[in-house]
């Protein structure tokens, strides 16, 4: 971990260089605290380069400390970026550049005449999912149960792999207002009537309400940080 940071060395790049390309497995390594078998390989990710695949490097000077691993994909029949992948070492997290990363992801695929990005990512992660809907302005067209399969090595698969399937609509209204205006707010519909809450203990509570009478938008409440209280039951 740096001892100070000095902004003026952190840049967003294209990951160039086998070298480079070498540094990806290790930084997934720090993040998520996975072995070997479920990093990307590196030998994968310069196929991936050469196939015109989106490789993005966030870099403190020439160390990488961040990374977005975007392949082209097909949704509905139209061309689109698959980003499988964006992680920042925790050192780097208050500077922005998950952020950055994406609005580059953007940049590029519009470029290519790509107007569409999809991701997946965990519901109960409450961070992820303020970053994705309110700051980016991407919304779910489908929920993928057991996404990755029931075995890995990651931090982040310990509550199962179940995940969302987001789009990213990167020319629309709702997308440039989330981008030249802030984060947005939840759908109010959707804040006055849940089907779930948490408990005092942070444990899952139905609600007693009659789905078939209630409103087509409901909400499930969800902690705050899902993985401190994982931890904390471990």
């Amino acid at each position: 971990m740096p001892n100070v940071v000095s902004k003026a060395a952190l840049n967003i790049r294209n990951l160039e260089s086998i070298e480079e390309l070498r540094q990806v497995p290790q930084v997934e390594k720090e993040v998520w605290a996975v072995d070997d078998r479920d990093t990307i390989p590196v030998l994968l990710l310069i196929a991936a380069k050469e196939a015109g695949s989106i490789l993005l490097g966030a870099f403190d000077d020439r160390r990488l400390i961040g990374f977005s691993c975007g392949f082209p994909g097909l949704e509905h029949g139209e061309l689109t970026i698959h980003s499988h992948m964006t992680a920042v070492l925790p050192a780097y997290r208050n500077f922005n550049l998950g952020y950055q990363l994406k609005l580059a992801q953007r940049e590029r695929a519009l470029a290519l005449g790509i107007h569409k990005i999809t991701w997946t990512f965990d519901p109960l992660q409450s961070r992820n999912a303020h970053f994705n809907f309110a700051k980016l302005g991407v919304v779910a067209e489908q929920y993928k149960v057991d996404f990755y399969g029931r075995e890995s090595t990651s931090v982040l698969h310990q509550n199962g792999t179940d995940r969302l399937w987001v789009m990213w609509q990167l020319d629309s209204e709702r997308v440039r207002q989330r981008l030249t205006s802030g984060a947005g707010s939840p759908h109010s519909s959707a804040l006055n009537l849940f089907l779930v809450r948490c408990g005092e203990r942070r444990q899952p509570v139905r609600a007693k309400i009659d789905c078939a009478a209630c409103a087509r938008e409901v909400g499930i409440q969800i902690p705050p940080d899902i993985s401190s209280l994982s931890e904390n039951d471990s």
